[in-house]
């Protein structure tokens, strides 16, 4: 019998960034040192070498995630999966948009194996760079027995893809599931699991559509003095699908209304979410509101709804 691999893919991100101080946690560029060279600086890792397979499948800031390295990394991960000597699947990730990968491989690939994105706040060359034991609790968890479902670990704590969120722009605690809670801790390598890991329906079809064009789909924001040229301007262009990001309870100010459902009306397809970082969940409305034109809405934040909407109307397609 092969021994179990646990394969880490890199993608960049401030966990592989360089800067030019040691005391500086901002003014640095992201993606700059490969995946083996950022294994090789984790002590913690070295009983690991032989069990480790690494690869470079990006090098990018997360900021500009794009769909075609999505659709890369969704193909590439669903054939290391296939591979019974894989045991799980580690991926070096930036912090931005670490949320929205982690509902994409969720949403398409639903695995039965642990995919793990792990990250860090600081870059790899400062004085207390966060990244080595992330890094490390990522392996572990990894290759953990019985986890499954894509997860994300940092700073100790390990969160579903459904609700990690990204809540603080610096701190090294910056990452949250919100009401739900952390599904589990790393503690001292060892895990302390909270709830279940997360299960879904894989769409592994939608692997052939991923590198084709995505349909266009936009957010657009509620707010005071909201304008319905926003909505008009994104139909225009091409949108088959806008995502509302509602205030509070999934309301919708009254200028953006009449602008909604035209565009509904010219086949646009529609998803309501509400903006609030906490209590993402619309909760049923009273009567009077009833009487209101609804929304279709959905229990997740705006980021994670327009991809979930990007690739219902890939299905159509």
């Amino acid at each position: 019998m092969q021994s179990q691999k646990i394969v880490v893919l890199g993608t960049g991100g401030t966990i592989a960034g360089t800067g030019a101080d040691g005391s500086d946690h901002t003014g640095y560029r992201a993606a700059q040192i490969g995946v083996a060279e950022l294994l090789a600086g984790v002590p913690a890792l070295a009983s690991w070498r032989s069990q480790l397979e690494l690869e470079q499948l990006a090098q990018i800031d997360s900021k500009d995630m794009d769909e075609a390295t999505w659709a890369r990394l969704a193909r590439r991960v669903a054939e290391l999966l296939a591979r019974d000597e894989v045991q799980g699947i580690v991926i070096t990730h930036g912090t931005d948009t670490l949320e929205e990968t982690a509902f994409f491989l969720h949403a398409v690939l639903a695995p039965t194996k642990p995919v793990v994105l792990t990250c860090a706040m600081r870059p790899a060359t400062a004085l207390g760079a966060d990244g080595p034991q992330n890094l490390a609790d990522a392996v572990s968890v990894a290759a953990a027995p019985q986890v499954s479902g894509v997860l994300a670990v940092v700073a100790g704590a390990v969160h579903g893809p459904l609700d990690v969120q990204k809540v603080h722009p610096y701190r090294l605690h910056a990452f949250s599931s919100g009401d739900a809670g952390v599904l589990a801790f790393v503690e001292e390598g060892r895990l302390r699991q909270l709830r279940p890991w997360p299960v879904g329906q894989p769409r592994l079809h939608l692997l052939e559509y991923l590198s084709r064009p995505w349909p266009k789909v936009a957010i657009v924001m509620s707010h005071a003095v909201a304008q319905p040229w926003v909505v008009e301007a994104l139909v225009q262009h091409g949108a088959r699908g806008l995502v509302v990001a509602a205030t509070g309870n999934g309301t919708v100010h009254q200028d953006l209304q009449p602008a909604l459902l035209r565009a509904e009306q010219r086949g646009v397809k529609l998803l309501r979410a509400s903006r609030c970082t906490l209590g993402q969940m619309v909760l049923p409305a009273s009567a009077q509101a009833q009487a209101e034109p609804a929304l279709p809405h959905v229990q997740l934040s705006p980021v994670k709804a327009r991809i979930a909407l990007a690739l219902d109307l890939m299905q159509e397609a």
